[in-house]
């Protein structure tokens, strides 16, 4: 797909984004004052308990993104990422992480995950350690220095590992947000001004109650 194509994707996504962002935050029609999110709580309620709600799954860069890297090495939670991944899983909605490392850290994904592991706990300095079981097999890292982003592949991967449920991909850079929502992510860039630091929880609840793993247009 060329840059244009792409930045339309991202363009179309954002639209979708905010038409059910104002659903989550303003309630439905019915609902009370301004702010007041418990139109929206309800209309989740529901689905839940109707079966609809879906299984999307939350993948995130992890640089700058969850994890913020201070001028001395030492790692720390981005603001409010420690708080939004428990959001999540109390939720039990899945995460994942697809992040750059160097492929010579391990033949499989689970032996560059540890070592990824190691890495962030030996400089991490933040006051609750790093969420690192929410997160499960489902880090994935480049097999070869070709498979590192933006190359598709390791989207591409993850879209696969989750079968037919949403898939949703969280980074604070443009360049990968597009490439993940010309690959059929919800795309957010996080940590823009004037709208939340992260995708609203009830919002990717809402993108699994409508229509499951199958995105508009995709």
């Amino acid at each position: 797909m060329d840059r244009s194509a792409s930045r339309s994707v991202v363009r179309e996504s954002l639209v979708l984004g905010a038409a059910l962002l104002s659903v989550v935050f303003c309630g439905t029609a019915s609902a009370a004052a301004p702010g007041d999110t418990r139109g929206a709580e309800a209309t989740v309620a529901v689905a839940r308990a109707s079966g609809e709600i879906g299984c999307p799954v939350v993948y995130f860069d992890l640089g700058e993104t969850l994890l913020h890297t201070a001028d001395d090495g030492t790692t720390s939670y981005q603001r409010g990422a420690a708080s939004y991944l428990r959001s999540l899983r109390e939720r039990h909605i899945r995460v994942g992480l697809i992040t750059n490392v160097p492929s010579s850290w391990g033949t499989t994904d689970a032996e560059r995950a540890a070592k990824l592991k190691a890495e962030v706990d030996a400089t991490w300095r933040g006051p609750v350690p790093f969420a690192w079981e929410d997160f499960g097999d489902r880090i994935l890292t480049p097999r070869a220095e070709t498979e590192r982003k933006p190359a598709p592949i390791l989207w591409q991967r993850a879209k696969a590992d989750s079968g037919r449920c949403r898939v949703v991909y969280q980074a604070e850079t443009a360049e990968e947000v597009m490439v993940a929502s010309s690959l059929g992510f919800v795309p957010y860039q996080v940590g823009r001004p004037h709208r939340p630091a992260f995708l609203p929880v009830g919002l990717i609840e809402l993108f699994g109650a409508r229509g499951g793993g199958v995105m508009p247009g995709g």
